[in-house]
């Protein structure tokens, strides 16, 4: 194969991979499979939300690519397979999403928003197999807390769903006194889900995302303790000896820098 010429152009992107997954190309490329790149898929997806999350404009265009390479190489394994390759995904959802907008492509009316969400309800409850859940769409390999606020907020879709915050605030009230109260293990374990559903509930209420709230919060506290950790070398001190009060006064320095 020679050097590709157009390199803004799809097509080179998915001649590249074939070459390397040819008899021609590299080894290390002919290796992995559907299953084996499992990890890569979803390491490039979390590093995809981690330059949306820090507003990275250049940094957001590098990882799509390296996620567009993870779309278009499953592809590539499954043409070698004989079972699809990247035009039927293509055509797949174009397909998917004409027919999800009747009001753009049909004869389908829609005057606002809201409208839309129904239209759109009913239709993927049109394409559900008889007997599927609503809720059988939503991957249950996704992170948890992104998991229960996706389907809260599709059963809230079709009214199921609080009235208003205040009944949210007394549900949360009510699941701490639950985990005050549980007696073993099992049942804190239990209740502390509960009351982590319900903090997710509030949290689509609010129109926050759960799991960018709670990665945003990680990162804050990994910048506060990396500070903490080079105050005390620069004082010569070693973090775990000191006391608890101590340590709690060297975070309060670190915040105080931001």
């Amino acid at each position: 194969m020679s050097l590709p010429q157009n390199l803004r152009d799809f097509a080179t992107l998915v001649a590249i991979i074939a070459h390397l997954r040819g008899p021609e190309g590299c080894p290390w490329d002919r290796q992995p499979t559907h299953l084996s790149l499992r990890e890569n898929l979803l390491e490039e997806c979390y590093e995809v939300l981690e330059a949306l999350d820090r507003a990275e404009s250049a940094r957001l265009s590098e990882e799509l690519g390296d996620l567009l390479l993870q779309v278009v190489l499953h592809a590539q394994m499954a043409r070698e397979a004989g079972e699809f390759e990247i035009g039927d995904v293509v055509q797949s959802i174009n397909e998917k999403l004409i027919r999800r907008h009747p009001h753009i492509f049909g004869s389908g009316k829609a005057g606002d928003a809201e409208e839309v969400t129904h239209n759109w309800e009913v239709l993927k409850r049109n394409e559900r197999a008889e007997g599927a859940s609503m809720l059988d769409g939503v991957p249950k390999e996704m992170p948890a807390l992104a998991y229960s606020q996706r389907v809260q907020a599709r059963v809230a879709r079709v009214g199921f769903d609080w009235k208003d915050a205040e009944g949210i605030i007394d549900k949360l009230v009510e699941e701490v006194g639950e985990l005050k109260a549980a007696a073993d293990h099992e049942g804190r374990a239990r209740e502390f889900g509960d009351l982590l559903f319900t903090l997710v509930n509030i949290a689509r209420r609010m129109g926050i995302d759960a799991e960018s709230a709670l990665r945003e919060a990680n990162r804050k506290f990994y910048r506060r303790f990396k500070r903490m950790e080079e105050l005390c070398r620069q004082r010569g001190l070693s973090f775990k000896d000191l006391s608890f009060d101590q340590q709690n006064a060297l975070w309060d320095e670190a915040k105080s820098g931001e």
